[in-house]
């Protein structure tokens, strides 16, 4: 199945923290369906948590139950879900309870103190210590079951719980003294909620020895819950009101599935998808920041191409929006550094592309250069950047003299023409009175000259 980045935002493909792809394996039919995924183990250990922390992390967001068989080494949860899914919520548990809030580096550790109630966490590579920023429903859990202790200590494989207690029934054991049991059957119900605890009855009343039955009477409204999510594609049990409660790199995260889900269906040269895309980076409120995303996902060395293919999209989002311009810049930096042999001698170019097809405007241009960043790429790629884009710089910023200078003299001109056009109608009042005299004066003159004539 391959590979993949602990921390999937980061797309460098010599990023060293990896961990295998989630493997899961759909058992059962009906009502008795379930998920099992094969490889939690390893995935646990490439991320430093115990395996049963995530498996009920996926029980938590997916409204679904989970069972654990330590032995066997099968991490179980109720329904059918798909590898694809488990994956998209593995990167939410990976954010909230792996990754060190301080530099997004995964080598932490959790501290439990069970007594005070409370998760805190360390970096080994930063420094960092603090308590753990997460609120979620599996903190009830990592607080009962914390990481230092040994999973064996929670009990043998269930089926094997279940058969030891079926035969102390059997052997005419009480109710009462089976519930005083070992500390080891106690903290495996703890384990598994109650998940193994109401099948469990039900199989008993029916007498059936059958593991697949107890499946069959799961009508809790947690499972009922998780079965309808399966039926609607993308239903992930999340409100709006919940996501704006989100940190801004969750939400990032969230806006960044659904642009990758549209581009691998080919559907980003669709309206009603730009439209869509637009509306989920205003609910998510990460509009400003959403071309950072775009780069990302739109542009390779192929760069100048892609710039025309997606130009009406990218429009949308930066239109009149100099911080949204500024993001983009930020991003296509990233995209230089990915591909610096093929694109760092095409920086200029790259820039006059954008700002031909109207999707960067002076002002962001010159903002950015004003300022080397080393928040997106390192200082000195920046500055190499910068440094590249001088000649465009240096041009744009006479063409913008240029261009302001003649809009001055166009002014001039049209004063000019408006005094003109302003005395223009003194002449011809002038020239009408001239000429509305002229008339009257030669008209006595001709008959003076012609009553003399007929006297003479």
């Amino acid at each position: 199945m391959g590979s993949v980045n602990v921390n999937r935002s980061v797309s460098d493909a010599f990023y060293r923290y990896k961990m295998p792809r989630i493997q899961a394996k759909v058992e059962g039919k009906g009502n008795g369906i379930k998920t099992v995924i094969v490889n939690m183990v390893e995935v646990a250990k490439a991320i430093g948590r115990p395996a049963t922390y995530p498996t009920k992390f996926f029980g938590c967001e997916l409204g679904a139950q989970t069972q654990f068989d330590f032995k066997n080494e099968r991490f179980i949860v109720n329904g059918s879900h798909d590898a694809t899914k488990l994956q998209d919520l593995l990167d939410g548990f990976i954010r909230k309870y792996v990754l060190c809030p301080n530099c997004d580096n995964p080598e932490t550790d959790l501290i439990v103190n069970a007594k005070k109630g409370t998760i805190s966490q360390s970096c080994k590579a930063c420094g960092h210590h603090g308590m753990l920023e997460s609120n979620h429903k599996l903190n009830t859990y990592i607080l009962k079951n914390p990481p230092s202790l040994d999973p064996a200590a929670q009990g043998s494989s269930l089926t094997e719980g279940k058969r030891a207690k079926r035969s102390k029934r059997a052997n005419g054991d009480a109710n009462g003294e089976q519930r005083s049991g070992s500390p080891e059957n106690d903290n495996n119900t703890s384990t598994t909620d109650i998940v193994v605890e109401a099948p469990e009855k039900m199989a008993n009343q029916n007498d059936d020895e059958d593991d697949d039955g107890n499946w069959a009477v799961d009508v809790s409204e947690e499972a009922v819950r998780a079965r309808m999510q399966d039926l609607t594609d993308g239903a992930k049990g999340m409100t709006i009101s919940e996501d704006l409660d989100k940190s801004e790199k969750e939400r990032m995260d969230i806006f960044y599935k659904l642009v990758k889900c549209r581009r691998d269906g080919d559907q980003l040269n669709n309206p009603n998808s730009h439209k869509e895309l637009l509306t989920e980076a205003e609910r998510l409120e990460i509009k400003s920041k959403a071309p950072l995303v775009l780069a990302e996902l739109l542009f390779d060395q192929h760069i100048a191409a892609q710039v025309k293919k997606y130009r009406v999209l990218l429009l949308r989002f930066t239109h009149d929006d100099v911080k949204a311009q500024k993001y983009l810049i930020r991003g296509i930096e990233q995209i230089i550094a990915l591909h610096k042999d093929v694109l760092m001698a095409k920086v200029p170019g790259i820039l006059k592309l954008f700002y031909d097809n109207d999707i960067l405007e002076e002002k962001a241009l010159f903002e950015w250069a004003s300022k080397v960043s080393k928040k997106y790429v390192s200082k000195d790629l920046s500055q190499e950047i910068h440094d590249k884009a001088a000649p465009f710089l240096t041009w744009l910023k006479e063409a913008e003299e240029e261009e302001s200078e003649s809009e001055e003299d166009d002014d001039d001109d049209l004063e000019i023409e408006y005094d003109d056009r302003a005395k223009q109608p003194l002449k011809q009042q002038q020239q009408q009175q001239l000429a509305q005299k002229k008339p009257v004066v030669e008209e006595d003159s001709d008959e003076g000259e012609y009553v003399d004539i007929d006297a003479i």
